[in-house]
């Protein structure tokens, strides 16, 4: 299959493919691959869903890496001295920086309290109320896209700015990229629309009634700015000469720290990143509806994709294995 061949076989598509806007690659530095569909181009932006989630690690890492953060071993409620614990909470306290971007934080009920958090006037105050429970610190895997918002909260309250000034300064602009805005609404049919519209967006980020954005969905990027990134992590935090992050935090957040069990391919899972393969240095940052940055050092190529709302599509590791590398790399 050459790229004639792969642009038609994602056009012609009724499947998963189907809903793909765009695929950028840069192999070795150099851009080697640049497609889209569905109507988008190059610079369009995508809400690229849990995606976000791999862009907040890197935001820990670099504000562990200026201080701001001691340790990812530091207790959460450090950063909340304000916060009104519930009576009777006691795990609440034990909780880490750590659990959070391993997925292993403690949270209370069965289910992410959607509604009470993303009808509040302070998304990061409300998921406070969800941390902790009865049970205690387990170490379970629990998949929370709504207490990664702590997260995001942490980072604000350790440098003292709002977390999308902090992420365009030290982030997005030092790779060349364009500087997130705030996306302003949050109402229940705003957010609805930002998840359903299939139309292009701008380079925005959703934020909160007081302008925090969120840390587990929408981050709206392009496939470009993917693979940037990307290269960031094969390049072990160095972009054009410049240090963004350190190569100890990286090592760090691509370590295996879990292993996941079958709903989640049986992947490993480092800081909010995805390693595919026991024996192979690939690492993802996946979101829903198969928007993925996905980075293989043995090749030194690096892979965004994005695409608009499609349920049921997890990740597109092994799409981008059978189908794009052979184009790039033959």
């Amino acid at each position: 299959m050459n790229e004639e061949e792969l642009h038609r076989y994602i056009s012609d598509s009724t499947g998963n493919e189907s809903n793909i806007c765009q695929i950028y690659a840069i192999k070795d530095g150099v851009t080697v691959y640049d497609d889209f569909w569905n109507g988008f181009t190059t610079e369009d932006a995508m809400n690229v869903n849990s995606v976000t989630k791999g862009v907040a690690a890197l935001l820990a890492g670099i504000a562990l890496d200026k201080g701001c953060i001691k340790s990812v071993d530091q207790k959460v409620m450090e950063f909340f001295p304000d916060y009104a614990v519930k009576r009777g909470e006691k795990t609440i306290y034990e909780v880490t920086i750590r659990h959070l971007l391993t997925m292993t934080a403690p949270y209370k009920g069965k289910s992410e309290p959607w509604k009470k958090v993303c009808t509040s006037e302070d998304w990061t105050l409300a998921v406070l109320d969800y941390l902790g429970g009865r049970k205690g610190i387990t170490g379970e895997f629990k998949y929370a896209t709504l207490g990664i918002q702590i997260l995001i909260g942490i980072i604000e309250r350790a440098t003292g700015e709002k977390c999308i000034d902090f992420a365009n300064k030290n982030l997005f602009e030092p790779l060349g990229l364009p500087k997130r805005v705030p996306h302003g609404d949050s109402s229940k049919e705003d957010q609805f629309d930002f998840f359903m519209n299939k139309n292009p967006r701008k380079y925005e980020w959703y934020t909160d009634p007081q302008g925090t954005v969120t840390a587990g969905w929408g981050l709206c990027m392009s496939a470009r700015d993917m693979a940037v990134i990307g290269t960031l992590v094969l390049n072990e935090g160095v972009f054009n000469g410049r240090r963004i992050i350190s190569e100890e935090y990286l090592k760090d957040m691509t370590k295996p720290h879990l292993k996941l069990g079958e709903r989640f391919g049986n992947m490993n899972y480092g800081y909010l990143w995805y390693k595919p393969f026991d024996d192979r240095e690939v690492y993802a940052a996946i979101g829903d509806s198969g928007n993925i940055i996905y980075v293989k050092k043995e090749d030194n190529v690096a892979v965004g994709i994005t695409g608009t709302f499609k349920p049921r599509i997890f990740d597109r590791v092994e799409f981008i294995e059978q189908r794009i590398l052979p184009v790039i790399l033959s």
